[in-house]
């Protein structure tokens, strides 16, 4: 497996990029990225040169992540001015504008079956999620302090929601958090479940496998500079993951299952493979600090190929092949 660098588009925006997806192709649309940043717009992009499709605006601050629907027809945004931006890809018209106080909407996430759009809610240390036929908020997973602090640490000063992500099935959500802790609820019962323990510091991403017989491992990524795998039923840390001398800020899982890439502030992307547990790639195209790494979906030329996105505070978007 490699990573081959296809094209860097130097600014994309006019400020740091700090979020992307893909949208998964339709009938009448190859696959496309978002991306999202600080400049306060999300963008659409055609990996075919790649050319930029269109900017949408809306957002008052700057937006911090972007999320597609299942379907390729609609997405999401979030930026930390409280909103969530609910808009149809094609025509770029606002479908739904969802509210999501007390604090910054950080990190959006629809479940496989399209059904639901999940929140990671700031300072409210909560999953909210979304129903998304009517956009009515319909639960607010609240994660308990974990077991044995010290009294100095209940404060709740730490407690803050930073990353979200379904389970394969939709049937769990993870949240990553401020102070390193990972909680793990029971979507069906809005029941929280349990803590998965072992980072120090925040965790800005989180991903679950796509490998069918892989569907309960989980992929962190941490500001301690490591990636944690999980198995987060059996609540046991499987392996660390260790290579980056600074902030892992991204992780994101191939399509086939045998690969993450990791994107972090030493400014590099790297490619990991899971059977040797070891970074087989360093890619340094980007000049500051890496904010997202994005699989999209299987190419339909090459059913063993991809292509990878990555955005960074230079304000640029990398696009590679992976094979």
């Amino acid at each position: 497996m490699k990573l081959a660098p296809l094209n860097t588009v130097q600014n994309a925006h006019d400020d740091s990029i700090w979020a992307a997806a893909w949208v998964p192709p339709t009938d009448d649309s190859g696959p496309l990225l978002l991306t999202g940043s600080l400049d306060e717009t999300v963008r659409l992009w055609n990996s075919n040169g790649p050319d930029k499709l269109q900017t949408n605006t809306g957002h008052c601050l700057g937006v911090v992540s972007v999320a597609a629907h299942p379907s390729g027809r609609i997405a999401a945004s979030a930026s930390i001015d409280s909103f969530i931006r609910v808009f149809d890809v094609a025509t770029n018209n606002t479908i739904a504008t969802l509210e999501a106080p007390p604090s910054e909407v950080w990190q959006l996430q629809f479940n496989p079956q399209g059904t639901t759009l999940a929140a990671a809610g700031g300072g409210s240390a909560s999953v909210k999620l979304w129903d998304t036929a009517e956009w009515k908020l319909i639960a607010t997973l609240e994660a308990p302090r974990p077991e044995g602090l010290k009294p100095s640490e209940r404060s709740g000063s730490k407690k803050f929601a930073l990353s979200v992500a379904w389970s394969p099935d939709g049937r769990q959500v993870a949240s990553g958090a401020m102070d390193g802790t990972i909680s793990v609820f029971d979507v069906p019962r809005a029941k929280f479940l349990h803590h998965l323990e072992g980072h120090c510091m925040p965790v800005r991403s989180l991903v679950y496998s796509s490998a069918p017989l892989d569907s309960r491992v989980l992929f962190s990524a941490s500001d301690d500079g490591h990636v944690h795998v999980y198995d987060a039923e059996r609540k046991t840390l499987i392996t660390s993951l260790s290579g980056h001398s600074s902030w892992v800020l991204s992780v994101d899982v191939s399509p086939d299952g045998a690969a993450i890439a990791t994107g972090s502030s030493d400014k590099s992307v790297r490619l990991w493979d899971l059977k040797m547990r070891a970074a087989t790639q360093i890619l340094t195209s980007h000049t500051d600090q890496v904010w997202a790494v994005a699989f999209g979906p299987t190419l339909q030329t090459d059913v063993r190929s991809c292509l990878l996105a990555s955005v960074s505070d230079d304000k640029s978007v990398s696009f590679y092949k992976y094979s």
